[in-house]
């Protein structure tokens, strides 16, 4: 497992563990989703729903396959462990990638304009400044716009335990954009 790829579940707990206790919770994610729908101008509510339910699913993985005494909560050292296990959470963050990126797309045309995927990272908790450098890794093409599979694979690759220098990189603090 990479330095790298720890550094990065490291951040997306902390933006995840909605109440800073150290614990993520169902409370976390239901917040999570919340935000992130209530970002997403534009898209539909089947959309909507999906990233919905890919939220719950993720918690519900979590906790299923971590949550061993039962009592509704997942601390770091749990979490690392799993999301950075392709066999335990490859379908889960597959499914996340693809409602998140849907999201970005509310009309549809296979591109995510700049604006909305800011919108969409500002309410997970990202800083704009990587944020903006993540989309630039991304390659945006002349109307500053990326493809939903490079945003969808740019989430999957995020959570690859053996990746160092990927666009999800420019998330972590200290990256320069």
């Amino acid at each position: 497992m990479r330095a790298e790829a720890v550094s990065r579940v490291k951040l997306v707990f902390s933006l995840l563990d909605a109440d800073g206790n150290g614990y993520l919770e169902a409370e976390d994610f239901d917040l999570m989703s919340s935000r992130v729908t209530a970002a997403a101008h534009g898209s539909g509510a089947p959309a909507k729903e999906a990233m919905r339910l890919a939220f719950q699913r993720y918690w519900t993985t979590l906790k299923t396959e971590l949550d061993a005494n039962r009592d509704g909560r997942v601390s770091f050292d749990e979490y690392v462990g799993c999301v950075l296990s392709p066999e335990r959470f490859d379908a889960t963050i597959g499914e996340f990638a693809e409602a998140l990126s849907a999201l970005g797309d509310p009309d549809g045309d296979g591109r995510i304009e700049r604006a909305l995927f800011t919108d969409l990272m500002l309410a997970i908790g990202f800083s704009p400044a990587n944020i903006d450098a993540l989309f630039n890794a991304f390659g945006p093409d002349k109307d500053d716009r990326i493809t939903v599979p490079t945003w969808s694979e740019g989430i999957k690759e995020y959570y690859a335990p053996n990746r160092a220098g990927i666009p999800g990189d420019h998330l972590v603090a200290g990256v320069p954009s």
